[in-house]
């Protein structure tokens, strides 16, 4: 079964940077896009980053040149590289992929990203 499972998240300082992982099972992992949302609380969660089979990438425009993603098609995962945290960073961020042949959008269970003083 198609399984998602984010870590890496924490109390971080602005200015401070993490690096989120993605660990995914249960699907040919290199044939698929994967993406990193994340969802501050009242906000609707909004699309962060993401990088295709191929590794061609693409980020929101709030995060850009601050944010990296990359996948490791070997291991299975995929990992959110973030520097230059700001306050407005902080959300849940959860990793997220659509199973074609499934037509079912999968999410991981979300890792909490706090970047405060």
């Amino acid at each position: 079964q198609v399984q998602l499972v984010e870590s890496g998240g924490g109390l971080v300082q602005p200015w401070g940077s993490l690096r989120l992982s993605c660990a995914a099972s249960g699907f040919i992992f290199s044939l698929y896009d994967i993406h990193w949302y994340r969802q501050a609380p009242g906000n609707q969660r909004e699309l962060v980053a993401t990088i295709t089979g191929g590794g061609y990438t693409n980020y929101a425009d709030s995060v850009k040149g601050r944010v990296t993603i990359s996948r490791d098609n070997a291991k299975n995962a995929v990992y959110l590289q973030m520097n230059s945290l700001k306050p407005e960073d902080t959300a849940v961020y959860y990793c997220n992929v659509y199973i074609t042949y499934l037509h079912r959008n999968y999410w991981g269970q979300g890792t909490q990203v706090t970047v405060s003083s």
